[in-house]
C-alpha cells in the first residue's frame, strides 16, 4: 500500500451491496472508507477482513445523513485519513412505502435526505478534492426513478432527482470528474417494512427478461467498470436490472 493508491469513500457500505462493492474495490487496490450510520457491528467487522488482508486500506466512519452538520464532518473526516479522494460512491438509501394519505413529513425527510440531500452536499464538499486526483462520482439510482413503484411516491421523487442531480453533476464537474449512475433492478430483496412476499417477488420477475435476480455483484462489478475502465462516460444512468426496464 502506497500513498497514491486511489481512495473510494462508500457511504453505506457496511452491508448488502455496498459492502459487496467495498470488498470489490479493495482487491482492485483501493483504500476503502466504510460509512455507515447504524450498523457500527457490520462496519467494523468488514474494516477488519479488508485490513486483514491490507494493512492501513479500510475504515470505518459514522455520519447521519440526514444531518447537514454529519455530512460535512464525514467529507471532512474521509479527505484527511489519507489525504486525497479518488471516489465517491452514494449508495446510502432509504427505502419503504409512503402511501399518499399516510405519509408524514419525518419520513419524506428522510428518504430526501438518504436519496439526494446528501449526494449533493458530498459532492460539494468533495468536488475539489475529487478535481485533483480527476476522480468519478457514482450514484446509485433506481428504474423506479422512470416508473413510479405504487405506494412509494416519495421514494420515486427522490430518486427521480437522484438522476437529475447525477446528470447536473457531470455537467458542473466536467472535464475533470467524471458522475454516472447505476439503476438496479431485482438485485436484493428489501428488508423490514418494505419486505415482499413471494408473490410479490414473482411478480417483479416475471417482468425481468432475463428471468432471475441479480447479484450485488452485478454492481460492484459495474462500479468498477466506470471508475477504472469508462474514461468517456459521464452523465449516463446505467440500468443493471436484467432487462425490467425495456419490459
Amino acid at each position: 500500500m502506497t500513498t497514491e493508491a486511489p481512495v473510494a469513500l462508500l457511504t453505506g457500505a457496511a452491508r448488502r451491496i455496498g459492502a459487496v462493492t467495498a470488498k470489490t474495490l479493495h482487491a482492485y487496490g483501493y483504500r476503502v472508507i466504510i460509512h455507515y450510520r447504524g450498523s457500527k457491528e457490520a462496519a467494523e467487522s468488514l474494516c477488519d477482513e479488508l485490513n486483514a488482508l491490507r494493512p492501513d486500506s479500510a475504515v470505518a466512519l459514522q455520519a447521519d445523513l440526514s444531518q447537514l452538520k454529519d455530512i460535512r464532518r464525514l467529507a471532512d473526516m474521509a479527505l484527511k485519513r489519507w489525504g486525497r479522494i479518488d471516489a465517491l460512491i452514494n449508495n446510502a438509501s432509504s427505502f419503504y412505502p409512503t402511501p399518499l394519505g399516510e405519509a408524514s413529513e419525518d419520513q419524506w425527510n428522510d428518504l430526501m435526505s438518504s436519496n439526494l440531500k446528501a449526494p449533493f452536499f458530498l459532492a460539494q464538499a468533495l468536488a475539489d478534492a475529487l478535481k485533483e486526483t480527476e476522480g468519478a462520482i457514482i450514484t446509485l439510482a433506481d428504474i423506479q426513478a422512470d416508473r413510479p413503484l405504487k405506494n412509494h411516491p416519495i421514494y420515486c421523487a427522490a430518486k427521480a432527482g437522484n438522476v437529475m442531480l447525477t446528470k447536473s453533476l457531470a455537467r458542473e464537474l466536467a472535464p475533470e470528474v467524471r458522475v454516472n449512475g447505476i439503476a438496479p433492478g431485482a438485485i436484493l430483496w428489501p428488508e423490514q417494512e418494505a419486505e415482499l412476499d413471494d408473490s410479490g417477488k414473482a411478480s417483479i420477475l416475471d417482468r425481468v427478461p432475463l428471468n432471475r435476480p441479480g447479484d450485488p455483484r452485478d454492481i460492484a462489478d459495474t462500479i468498477l467498470f466506470l471508475l477504472t475502465r469508462a474514461p468517456y462516460i459521464t452523465g449516463q444512468i446505467i440500468a443493471v436490472d436484467g432487462g425490467r426496464s425495456v419490459s
